[in-house]
């Protein structure tokens, strides 16, 4: 196994794209990735774009982004569209994104993975790599009903202090969701023990990436 740091660019921070389809996807997926590189990367900058939401989880979502990233340089864009059918307005989609990659360059791109069953990450996962061809894209897998784990080929070792805290944070900042059965401790840590193991951590969040470049 071959690690490669993530490095700031020579003369500024490092920059992050956090796309979501729901409240709750990005942190659960990557929040501890978040939480690390936030604490590693004095002036992180970190734009989230979440599709999807009601009031109440778009409040929970803004809590939730500034709780994974303290410190860093946060731009949070909420959109309204409708849950579980953003393939019907995939050319809305398209627009967020390719908007996205207007205004900004993101040295990493965190969104969802291209194996993703649900049909809405699914949507986000076919388009990213369309709008942004030059930034590292790790796709990143969140535990669900569908049963689509797949497997990964990149990960990101997590200390036990930030695993940890990674859960507390979820159940803190998402109580609407504390209700459903997947939901806690067991599922988050499990995975997070899982994707560890695989790449000789404690626990680790894991991603595809379909291409890189080595130089």
């Amino acid at each position: 196994m071959i690690s490669l740091p993530l490095a700031a660019p020579r003369g500024r921070p490092l920059s992050v794209l956090a796309l979501g389809a729901h409240p709750d996807d990005i942190e659960i997926a990557a929040g501890g990735t978040l939480l690390t590189l936030a604490a590693r990367h004095p002036g992180l900058h970190v734009r989230y774009v979440l599709m999807t939401g009601n009031d109440e989880r778009r409040l929970e979502a803004r809590a939730a982004a500034r709780a994974f990233t303290p410190g860093a340089d946060l731009a949070i864009e909420l959109h309204d569209l409708p849950e579980g059918r953003l393939p019907a307005v995939w050319a809305q989609v398209k627009e967020i994104i390719e908007a996205a990659a207007r205004s900004l360059r993101p040295d990493l791109i965190l969104a969802p993975s291209a194996s993703d069953a649900h049909q809405d990450h699914a949507t986000i996962a076919e388009l990213v790599p369309t709008a942004f061809r030059d930034q590292l894209y790790l796709g990143y897998e969140i535990p669900k009903w569908d049963g689509d784990m797949t497997r990964p080929n990149t990960y990101f070792p997590l200390t036990d202090e930030i695993a940890r805290q990674k859960v507390e944070l979820l159940d803190k900042c998402y109580p609407s969701q504390r209700a459903r059965d997947w939901w806690g401790e067991e599922t988050f840590l499990a995975l997070g023990r899982l994707r560890g193991m695989e790449c000789r951590a404690r626990y680790a969040e894991a991603f595809t990436c379909t291409k890189l470049v080595v130089h």
